[in-house]
C-alpha cells in the first residue's frame, strides 16, 4: 500500500540519488508524523470553528490549566508555559476566560503579589465536554491501528522522544 508520502520520498530519493546523507524512511516517518500532527490540528480547528463563546484558545488554555502539573491551580506564568503562549497572550486568553465564568483569578494569601487561577465549576464542566470530543477525534486518527500495532507505535516514539532529551 502506498500513501501521497511515498512519492514524495520517491522524488526527493531521485534528486538525492547520490547523496548519502538522505535517508528516505527518516524522511517518510517524520514527513507523516507531520502529516498526522497537521490533521489533528485540522481537526480541533473545524470543532471549534463558528463557536464565538468558545473558541479553541479558550479551551487549550482550560486544558493547560486541567492538566498541567499543578492540575486545577496555576499562575498566568505557569500557564503561559505549558500553553507555550507569551504571558501577554495568556493575560488576554484569561480575560475572555474570567468574563465568561470560567476561571477566576485571586491573589494568592501567602504572597500577594501571585495571581491563582481556578476553573470555575463551569469551567470544568465545558472542559469535560470537549476532552471527550477530541479523545474520540484522536481515536478516529489512530483507528486504522490494531492494539498491539498502537502499542508497538507508542513503544517506538517513546524511544525517538526519549533520545532526544539527552
Amino acid at each position: 500500500m502506498r500513501d501521497s508520502v511515498d512519492d514524495h520520498v520517491d522524488r526527493w530519493s531521485s534528486f538525492w540519488k547520490d547523496e548519502p546523507a538522505f535517508d528516505p524512511d527518516v524522511e517518510g516517518a517524520l514527513i507523516r508524523m507531520i502529516h498526522i500532527g497537521r490533521r489533528l490540528r485540522r481537526d480541533d480547528v473545524a470543532a471549534f470553528a463558528g463557536n464565538e463563546d468558545f473558541t479553541l484558545q479558550d479551551y487549550k488554555t482550560l486544558h493547560a490549566l486541567m492538566v498541567q502539573p499543578w492540575p486545577t491551580e496555576a499562575t498566568p506564568a505557569q500557564l503561559a508555559e505549558a500553553a507555550n503562549v507569551t504571558r501577554a497572550a495568556m493575560t488576554s486568553r484569561l480575560d475572555r476566560l474570567e468574563e465568561s465564568g470560567l476561571v477566576t483569578r485571586v491573589m494568592d494569601a501567602a504572597d500577594r503579589r501571585r495571581v491563582i487561577v481556578r476553573p470555575t465549576q463551569r469551567g470544568r464542566e465545558m472542559w469535560n465536554r470537549y476532552v471527550f470530543e477530541g479523545i474520540e477525534r484522536d481515536k478516529a486518527v489512530m483507528s486504522a491501528l490494531d492494539r498491539d500495532e498502537l502499542n508497538q507505535l507508542n513503544t517506538l516514539l517513546r524511544k525517538v522522544l526519549l533520545s532526544l532529551r539527552e
